[in-house]
């Protein structure tokens, strides 16, 4: 079974013998791109962990888009509270009195708002994205990212923006409370996060950053340890903390994984790929696969510093070594 075969790699060799294949080694290699921590997780335990040299468990990894997938964890708790629906329309009072007012919650996770917004500009620097999160939107992200008009029907066409996470960063922090204070904002959300989410996982190092608003960047800007990362895919696989109790609902799991009508490829705000794994991805190669079969569970974590025009050719091998980490169907 390929499940024991990977767990031998952390048991002492026999003496005589050959030592066991490392099974993220292959992650390593120059073609992969520069790796920086590399953490796979079988039915919960390390099986392989490594860092690239000037890394170690004292430093936090940045998400990138990784943290559109936590955002997306956290609207699911206001949901099984009763506090926001996944098909109603969002509670946004600025798009009231428009054709805007029609877009369901259900929508902006599967990024099919249908709102006109540009994650990659020609040039790169006039990009929505680019222009709120580094230029001129930093003050209030939210505002910008909901002014926006639509350019297509809500639900009927995919369109990936960080935009659209920073509004559902919004909508939660809106339905945890009514201040407009930026430091009673950013305290509330991150006092929901930590209790919901971070603390029943587990996780200790989480640092969320928010714009001057007190917005959460929800669709970008988290940082967390190596051993977190793989705490959070933990959560992806069956919503469980390491103690057995259910933190996340199995039905907003299984919304999150069930492909989007605009997009098969994509979920709630999670990517879906066609060997069955669930994962998390961030800008430069910010990797969370996880999948399950057999009563067995992997996660694998991939950090680093990849350019963009690489990652297409590179992202099967991260693929591969997850899914060979569960025994066959």
């Amino acid at each position: 079974m390929r499940l024991v075969l990977l767990a031998s790699t952390l048991a002492l060799a026999v003496p005589g013998s050959a030592a066991p294949p490392d099974p993220i080694a292959p992650l390593f290699a120059a073609d992969q791109g520069d790796t920086r921590a590399v953490l796979l997780l079988v039915d919960g335990r390390p099986v392989a962990k490594r860092y690239a040299a000037g890394y170690s468990d004292s430093n936090r990894f940045i998400s990138w888009s990784m943290a559109k997938s936590v955002t997306a964890l956290l609207v699911g708790e206001l949901v099984a509270d009763g506090k926001l629906q996944l098909d109603a329309p969002a509670p946004v009072a600025e798009w009231r009195n428009d054709a805007r007012r029609n877009i369901t919650l259900r929508q902006l996770l599967h990024m099919s708002s249908g709102l006109r917004h540009i994650e990659v500009g020609q040039p790169i620097e006039n990009s929505d994205t680019n222009q709120v999160l580094f230029v001129s939107g930093t003050g209030d992200m939210a505002t910008r990212a909901i002014a926006r008009p639509l350019a297509f029907r809500p639900g009927t066409h995919f369109n990936y923006d960080s935009l659209t996470s920073i509004i559902l960063a919004e909508i939660v922090t809106r339905a945890l409370t009514d201040s407009r204070d930026p430091h009673v904002r950013a305290r509330a959300y991150r006092d929901f996060a930590e209790a919901r989410l971070f603390r029943p996982a587990g996780v200790t190092s989480a640092f969320l950053e928010f714009d001057g608003a007190g917005t959460q960047i929800g669709g970008s800007l988290i940082h967390m340890s190596l051993d977190d990362w793989g705490r959070m895919g933990r959560l992806l696989v069956d919503g469980k903390g390491p103690d057995g109790t259910q933190l996340v609902a199995p039905e907003w799991l299984a919304f999150l994984k069930t492909p989007a009508p605009t997009n098969p490829r994509y979920g709630g705000h999670v990517w879906l790929s066609p060997n069955g794994l669930v994962s998390m991805r961030g800008h430069l190669g910010q990797f969370v696969f996880t999948g399950a079969g057999g009563g067995h569970s992997v996660v694998l974590v991939r950090l680093g510093n990849t350019r963009e025009d690489r990652l297409e050719a590179i992202t099967p091998t991260f693929e591969q070594i997850a899914a060979r980490a569960l025994p066959p169907a």
